[in-house]
């Protein structure tokens, strides 16, 4: 299960969805958003996931990475399901006891479900297709305004990249801690919920100690490094746009239209 969280991964490559911009990729990424919530009917969410497909294609990351991206949320995806199932009132078509489904309720729930994997699988890619360094850049360009309100952008957009990197780093060590202790002869598959939350208590305090650890000694490198945040620092790459960045703008641009159109002509099911 650890093995499968892709979150904070990247996969070198030189796709045209790899040589965009990580400015534009991040915009795109906050426009793609909007389009998932604005749509409010099957054809505009249909469009969505055929353009995030699209965008998985072009980059050549395998479509399975989507797959794998899901299993940490399914649990929140059938609970969200359930709720828009039970509790939206409409035509029943079906009741046990005190509960209730509606039709409306089963036609929200399969908008909200495709609407989250598409959020998952959309956002995911700026993290596959963009490096940490060029995600921070990009992250301190586009906060470059709130400078003139005397707020550290820098360190902001360093504390925020930073953080997505290590998670995959944390999994990785949260595995092996795990695998130890099931060498040990610890328990952590059986039993209820409650026995299962108690089997992780030994896996917190030494994945603490080790987060503590490796905070510090990244402090130190970057320190030994001469690292003195914002002050007098060059980059080796300028970002800067290219026409291929307003051509996905545009595309994009149009995949939003349509989505209001398709509000317009099919009217919502709910």
């Amino acid at each position: 299960m650890l093995k499968d969280i892709t979150i904070g991964q990247y996969f070198p490559g030189q796709s045209a969805v790899h040589r965009l911009d990580p400015r534009m990729k991040i915009i795109l990424t906050m426009l793609y958003i909007v389009a998932l919530f604005v749509a409010d009917n099957f054809q505009g969410l249909l469009l969505s996931a055929v353009f995030a497909a699209a965008g998985y294609l072009i980059s050549g990351i395998p479509l399975s990475m989507i797959r794998k991206s899901m299993k940490p949320v399914i649990p929140i995806i059938v609970f969200t399901a359930v709720l828009n199932m039970l509790f939206v009132e409409g035509r029943e078509i079906f009741r046990l006891g005190f509960l209730k489904i509606t039709l409306e309720g089963v036609v929200l729930a399969v908008l909200m479900v495709t609407r989250i994997i598409c959020l998952i699988a959309g956002s995911s890619l700026l993290t596959y297709t963009t490096s940490p360094i060029a995600l921070t850049d990009a992250i301190e360009q586009l906060l470059a305004p709130l400078k003139r309100l005397k707020m550290p952008v820098h360190e902001l957009a360093m504390m925020m990249t930073i953080a997505l990197r290590f998670i995959p780093t944390l999994i990785e060590e949260t595995d092996k801690i795990m695998s130890a202790q099931k060498a040990r002869g610890a328990d952590m598959e059986s039993g209820g919920i409650m026995r299962r939350a108690k089997a992780l208590i030994p896996i917190l305090i030494p994945l603490f100690v080790s987060s503590f650890r490796r905070a510090d000694e990244l402090a130190l490198a970057m320190e030994c490094r001469c690292y003195h945040g914002d002050e007098g620092r060059t980059r080796m790459k300028q970002l800067r746009y290219a026409p291929r960045d307003f051509m996905a703008l545009g595309m994009l641009a149009v995949l939003l239209v349509l989505v209001l159109l398709f509000n317009r002509i099919f009217p919502s099911m709910y």
